[in-house]
């Protein structure tokens, strides 16, 4: 799979709420109200993950989850990163 051009990473940002790029891959951070809601979050994302073999960094501060998402076997961001983002706000808008 391809890695994204910049421009087209900036394109794709618009429709992804709540992300940026940051340090070469898409990020995103959430504050969950409880814990065990940020690890509930993370365990249905996971799950998904895992259907479509791609799994996001996952890093857990408390309340806070961030997920990162870059396709290593392709050295950047690819659309695959971006349809991940797409459901993972999907997922947590559930």
């Amino acid at each position: 799979m391809a890695v994204l051009s910049n421009d087209q990473v900036d394109a794709a940002l618009p429709n992804l709420p709540g992300w940026e790029r940051a340090a070469g891959a898409l990020r995103r951070s959430v504050k969950f109200p409880t814990f065990l809601d940020g690890i509930d979050a993370v365990r249905r994302v996971a799950e998904f993950a895992e259907e479509k073999d791609h799994h996001p960094d996952i890093d857990i501060r408390w309340r806070t989850v961030t997920f990162a998402l870059v396709t290593h076997a392709a050295g950047g961001i690819t659309e695959k990163d971006v349809q991940m983002a797409e459901e993972i706000n999907r997922i947590l808008s559930d």
